[in-house]
């Protein structure tokens, strides 16, 4: 057996002739040739205490200040750490480096790469996989050195032994492809220790050339066999960035996935394509799919171990190798882990960007599905399985109630386990409905883009200066009037019925039913506006042209806003001019379930179920995340609004809120010269265009402003001038900042990440929760058309006989004019019978 020191006992052939020690350059020689024995020689014992060169000894030779005794103290050096700037190239070829922050950190000889790279990473916003760390040569400001590994590490500390300080570049990958290129004509290149540091007249075998070091060098061009099929600018990125996933014989991965996963990759930053020969679990054996090259690569488990390790490797290739279609290689997994990073900081990023983007940076076209795929497939990556999200809803649910007590979180399921609804109400919308809000609350749904489709129904109220507040909302598998009802029952036991409530929602969707059987005689229904005025437009549509159904919607919306029957019979009788047809479809549409002049709730002149547009948007911009995600994103959307309207209500100082006191100020300015008669008691008769009669008792004015908004109007306000009163006395209590500030005086607290526990852990057993049967179908989910009433297409109107739907050269003299039969009752809603009744 050889001993400890007999291993280092060897005399290595080195001619230090000619060498001028006293000389600047002789002392650069002495400098380097210390560096790269330092390196040979680390952690070495010396033959009786020194090391033997031909000719010289270590200790009595002109490199002694730099070589020092065998047993060398430990180098040390503070690392300038850089990140966030740029590369910027001087007319001399020399790089530059602008902005960003910096960090000073102590390297030494013993660092490990994984320590300096947490230290780091806790400094800079950079993740330790994604860090890519780049140093200069010494006096070499063109090339850029990779640190990949220990070694890397160690020998910029040695190649800067007798400095204090060296510049580091700390960047991600993205951000070192972009800057590499940034900088003109620079190429990736493999040049090794040897080539890097050349010793004018050394042997050969002064360094056993260890592991390669990645360099940066612009001016210089990669040999083709690395590049093939990348050799234009716009591609470079895939080989800078991949070249070296497989570095050959030898290399380990933890996993059969990370090895075919870095095969993946070598092959496209290589320019080849491959087929398996063999792929189990125990062994993968590969080939170039050229016929007759000779590349190929075996892997297989190492003994003992669960680590995969590449035991051989023939690198030649003789193939064109991109001949081969690029988008063969291109999988919808591959492409996912590509764009996860920016799909997680832009969770918008559109299929067509997608695919502009891979073309753009790794030479390679896919197509609109494919792109869509692979987002789908990289959203589940970052956010989970959908499927396990439903399995994870009674876990969450728990969870909401314990961290927010008073809550409501509760969900059904089918009777084959599929997921079936959900209801979430937060204690803090609970009580700020109950505190501060007004008694009225709008119901609408919608439609929600994940990988399991659904319904999102919710019941949103208006705060004291009209703000959306989320009171609860519910996840369904379809929008159906079972669900809807379901949704009702559980939304009234969480919500008192000791004030009656107004409902805005649809007039179908069995609400209508669901509502009076649920709530009974303490709430209103009034029918939203919105989709009134579109069915009536629909109805009407091939009847009459654009502009008479304009006229028509519009009158239409007159009368529901109409305060007096007066009003509302002459909006109606408009619509009767253009078509009675029209008006029995108004006449029977009940009223009084949408017309201020018979509606006997209050809905404060909101008329439309969409009111929570504010909260839809939030549902939009989660929808497509699993079930359990999204319903966190939008806790923490209330819980973040709940905050900011709570701290800029503390700092209000009018009575009323800003909106309230606007619309007040405005019925103020109104008053001008109205002359105020006291009729008798609290009644006064108030003159200015019209006579209107104030009630001061019954808070009720002729016009029926006061009622209708919950304000006085101006008349009242005129009043309350003649009597010396102040007008906020008279104002409904839902509008004071007081009651704004009981509506978010709870919080909506964090719901913390944790994992569902094991079974084994759990006292009974966990009810399984799987997800919907329906799916979304695959490619560019189907936008909804915007439903506005605005939007009237104009029709095709022949100029012969005037008649709708078409044209000149397909008339038939006038017959096309006509309106037979069952088309006729589309309007009216009336049968054969009724209409020859009423004829």
């Amino acid at each position: 057996m050889h001993n400890r020191s007999a291993a280092y006992s060897r005399t290595i052939p080195i001619d230090f002739k000619g060498f001028d020690k006293d000389r600047d350059d002789g002392s650069l020689i002495w400098r380097t040739m210390a560096v790269m024995i330092s390196m040979t020689c680390a952690n070495s014992e010396a033959v009786n205490g020194k090391i033997v060169f031909i000719g010289v000894e270590f200790g009595s030779n002109p490199a002694g200040p730099y070589l020092g005794n065998a047993r060398m103290s430990t180098k040390k050096i503070i690392a300038i750490c850089q990140s966030g700037g740029e590369f910027e190239t001087k007319k001399d070829g020399s790089l530059s480096y602008h902005g960003g922050e910096a960090y000073a950190l102590d390297v030494e000889e013993e660092t490990l790469l994984s320590d300096f790279k947490k230290e780091l990473a806790e400094t800079f916003p950079c993740s330790v996989d994604g860090m890519v760390i780049k140093y200069f040569l010494p006096g070499n400001k063109r090339t850029l050195i990779t640190i990949s590994k220990d070694k890397d590490l160690k020998r910029m500390v040695n190649f800067y032994g007798d400095s204090d300080q060296v510049e580091v570049f700390v960047m991600t990958e993205e951000g070192a492809a972009r800057n590499v290129s940034n900088m003109p004509a620079s190429r990736s290149s493999r040049t090794t220790l040897s080539e890097a540091v050349v010793i004018p007249g050394a042997p050969d075998d002064v360094i056993q050339a260890g592991d390669p070091i990645d360099m940066y060098m612009p001016g210089e061009t990669t040999p083709g066999h690395l590049l093939c099929g990348f050799n234009d600018d716009k591609h470079r990125r895939a080989a800078t960035q991949w070249e070296n996933t497989i570095t050959g014989v030898d290399q380990r991965f933890c996993s059969f996935t990370e090895f075919r996963e870095a095969l993946h990759k070598y092959s496209i930053a290589h320019g080849f394509t491959y087929k398996y020969k063999k792929n189990d679990s125990h062994r993968v054996t590969v080939k170039c799919k050229a016929e007759g090259c000779p590349w190929r690569i075996y892997a297989s488990r190492l003994a003992t171990t669960q680590l995969i390790c590449i035991k051989k490797m023939s690198t030649t290739h003789t193939c064109e190798g991109a001949a081969v279609k690029a988008g063969y290689r291109a999988t919808r997994g591959w492409v996912g882990s590509i764009i996860k990073e920016k799909l997680k900081a832009s969770p918008n990023y559109k299929p067509k960007d997608i695919a502009s983007d891979i073309k753009r940076e790794y030479g390679i076209q896919l197509n609109y599905s494919q792109a869509w795929r692979a987002k789908e497939i990289a959203r589940e990556q970052l956010q989970g399985s959908y499927k396990e999200a439903y399995n994870q809803l009674p876990f969450f649910c728990e969870n909401i109630m314990e961290t927010n007590p008073g809550s409501v979180a509760t969900f059904a399921t089918k009777e084959d386990s599929s997921f079936h609804r959900l209801f979430v109400a937060f204690h803090a919308s609970i009580a700020g409905f109950q505190q501060g809000c007004r008694p009225l609350l709008f119901l609408d749904s919608t439609p929600l883009n994940s990988k399991y489709q659904g319904t999102l129904l919710a019941a949103t109220a208006a705060d004291g200066d009209d703000g959306v507040f989320p009171v609860a909302f519910a996840v369904v598998d379809d929008e159906t009037d079972d669900n809807w009802h379901w949704f009702l029952s559980e939304l009234k036991s969480v919500v008192s019925t000791s004030r009656h409530i107004t409902f805005v929602a649809d007039f179908q969707r069995g609400l209508k039913e669901s509502l009076r059987e649920i709530f009974g005689g303490d709430c209103y229904h009034g029918y939203c506006l919105r989709y009134l005025a579109e069915k009536l437009n629909k109805d009407l549509k091939g009847q009459f042209s654009h502009e008479a159904r304009r006229l028509m919607v519009q009158d239409f919306y007159a009368a529901a806003h109409a305060p007096k029957l007066e009003a509302f019979e002459r909006c109606s009788e408009n619509i009767k001019a253009i078509s009675p047809e029209a008006y029995n479809w108004v006449i029977r549409s009940e009223p009084d379930h949408w017309a201020n002049a018979f509606f006997g709730g209050a809905r404060y002149n909101h008329m439309t179920s969409n009111f929570g547009e504010l909260f839809y948007s939030w549902v939009s911009d989660a929808n497509e995340l699993p079930i359990t995600q999204m319903i966190d994103v939008l806790r923490g959307k209330m819980m973040e609004m709940f905050y900011t309207r709570r701290v800029e209500s503390n700092q209000w100082v009018t009575k009323l809120t800003p909106s309230a006191e606007e619309k007040l100020k405005s019925e103020t300015s109104r008053v001008g010269s109205f002359q105020v008669l006291l009729s008798h008691g609290s009644t006064f008769e108030v003159r200015s265009d019209s006579v209107d009669v104030v009630d001061m008792d019954h808070w009720d004015c002729s016009c029926k402003g006061w009622q209708l908004t919950g304000l006085p109007c101006c008349h009242a306000i005129a009043v309350f001038d003649w009597l010396n009163r102040s007008a906020y006395d008279y104002c409904s209590k839902y509008y004071t900042a007081e009651s704004y500030r009981l509506t978010y005086a709870e919080s909506i607290h964090p719901v913390p990440n944790i994992e569902r526990p094991l079974d084994s852990e759990l006292s009974v057993p966990a009810i399984i929760v799987t997800p919907p049967p329906t799916k979304r179908p695959p490619g560019r989910p189907k936008m909804k058309q915007a439903e506005s009433f605005d939007i009237i297409k104009r029709q095709l109107q022949c100029s012969k006989c005037k008649g709708l739907g078409h044209n000149k050269r397909k008339c038939r003299e006038g017959k096309n004019d006509a309106i037979e039969g069952p088309d006729r009752l589309l309007l009216t809603g009336l049968t054969t019978e009724e209409t020859q009744e009423n004829a």
